[in-house]
């Protein structure tokens, strides 16, 4: 089922198969939108109830109009389904809200299965070639030039159709949200407080800056096992579908 979840200043275009299953939501990249799952829903489907939404300015989630958190974004769909408590499947920037919910709501987190993530207030080390690029190819508003560096820098396993539509996706939604997002709350330092049972996937091909901001989120969370995938990059649901829904599976239930 698809439906548009009401939220102050928009609306967040989201998919549910219902059942009985245990909820898994799955949250897309910052580099991505929620097509990114496609490969993992015939992988997944009939064992859980799956939902997966685009975050604002994503894929068929319209730009926002007021400003926003999404951490607050991710628990007004929870809230809207009625679903109490749920498996988190949390893929790159998204980790940052999926642990936030892990540590400010724990009773609601069943379990965390974070793949290649990131949190806003990690610190990331400013002298990385990756972010004074960036930063000066969106403060130039080009587009073209932000698809090459995010192809260069995620897609290292090859800049195939399925991935160049993830990266130019995720382009087009830089813009669409304008300065309309928040930070969610700090939780960087908080993660020694998370309970939920934890796994950590990354690629052995993805960025070094994100393999090391990996390591140490697993690290500081509790009894959070990482699991290296051999050939694949950033978007590991495109590169290795049956190893992630291999990952998935048992730590899910």
């Amino acid at each position: 089922m698809e439906l548009a979840i009401p939220v102050a200043g928009g609306e967040i275009w989201t998919e549910d198969t219902g059942g009985d299953g245990v909820p898994l939501v799955l949250l897309h990249p910052g580099w991505g939108d929620s097509a990114i799952w496609d490969p993992l829903i015939g992988r997944l489907a009939g064992r859980y109830r799956l939902i997966r939404y685009d975050a604002r300015g994503y894929g068929r989630s319209p730009a926002p109009a007021a400003p926003f958190t999404q951490f607050g974004d991710l628990t007004a769909v929870l809230d809207h389904l009625g679903v109490e408590r749920a498996v988190l499947v949390a893929h790159s920037g998204n980790g940052g809200p999926a642990t936030c919910l892990a540590v400010e709501q724990p009773e609601r987190v069943s379990a965390l299965i974070l793949i290649a993530p990131g949190v806003e207030d990690y610190p990331w080390p400013q002298d990385d070639p990756y972010v004074a690029e960036f930063g000066a190819l969106y403060g130039a508003g080009d587009q073209e030039g932000l698809v090459a560096l995010g192809l260069r820098t995620w897609a290292a396993a090859g800049a195939d159709p399925a991935a160049q539509a993830q990266i130019r996706s995720a382009v087009t939604a830089f813009f669409a949200m304008g300065e309309y997002m928040r930070p969610d709350p700090p939780v960087f330092g908080r993660l020694g407080e998370i309970k939920a049972p934890s796994v950590l996937a990354i690629g052995d091909l993805d960025y070094p800056m994100v393999r090391e901001c990996g390591e140490r989120i697993a690290a500081s969370i509790p009894g959070c096992a990482v699991i290296v995938v051999p050939g694949a990059d950033h978007l590991l649901p495109l590169r290795a579908p049956d190893a992630l829904a291999g990952i998935i599976r048992p730590h899910a239930g």
